[in-house]
C-alpha cells in the first residue's frame, strides 16, 4: 500500500492496521524517517517537499513491485509526506513484513534506499533566511546503487528527474 499525503501519520495505529489479523507474518521491520534540525552550520526552519502526485505515485509502485520481486514479502505500506515539514516531523514510514525476518528486513531497507534516491520528490530547505534545493547526497546514490538496477529500469527514474533526485 502506498500512499502520498501531507498530513502526519501515527506509527502505532498505522502499523496495527497494516498487520490486523495477519497471523502469516515472522517478521516486521519499519523505518520512519524524521526532519533534521540543522542544515550545515544553520538550524533549520523547515523542509518543503514538492511532487507531481501521478508521476510519484507511479515511481512508489515501482519501487514497492521491485522490492516484491527480490523477496518473499506478504506486504508492504509506504507513507511519504509531502508539504512544508518542521524539525522533528515525520516525513516516511516503510513497513515491510514477510514470514522470515531476513526478507523483512532487506525489503524494508532496499525500500528506504531507493526511495530516498528515486522517488520524485524535490526537497527545499528552509535555514537562515535561505532557500536551496537539495539534491540526493553521494553516499546515497552509492548506497542504492549497491541494490543495482531493476532489470526494465535501467536507472531511466533517475535521469529524467532534476539533480538525479
Amino acid at each position: 500500500m502506498i500512499r502520498v499525503q501531507s498530513e502526519d501519520f501515527d506509527i502505532g495505529a498505522e502499523i496495527a492496521q497494516f498487520t490486523q489479523g495477519r497471523t502469516d507474518v515472522g517478521g516486521l521491520c519499519l523505518f520512519v524517517g524524521l526532519v533534521r534540525d540543522v542544515v550545515g552550520d544553520a538550524p533549520l526552519e523547515a523542509l518543503v517537499l514538492e511532487h507531481y502526485p501521478q508521476m510519484t505515485e507511479r515511481e512508489l509502485r515501482r519501487i514497492e513491485e521491485e522490492a516484491h520481486r527480490r523477496w518473499p514479502l506478504l506486504d508492504t505500506l509506504i507513507i511519504h509526506r509531502h508539504g512544508r515539514l518542521k524539525p522533528g516531523d515525520r516525513i516516511v514510514l516503510v513497513a515491510v513484513c514477510s514470514a522470515h525476518r531476513q526478507a523483512a528486513f532487506d525489503g524494508c531497507r532496499f525500500l528506504i534506499d531507493w526511495l530516498k534516491t528515486r522517488a520524485p520528490f524535490w526537497k527545499r530547505e528552509e535555514a537562515g533566511g535561505q532557500h536551496r534545493w537539495v539534491a540526493a547526497c553521494d553516499a546515497d546514490l552509492g548506497i542504492a546503487a549497491a541494490w543495482g538496477d531493476a532489470p526494465d529500469d535501467g536507472g531511466e527514474a533517475r535521469a529524467r528527474l532534476p539533480g538525479g533526485r
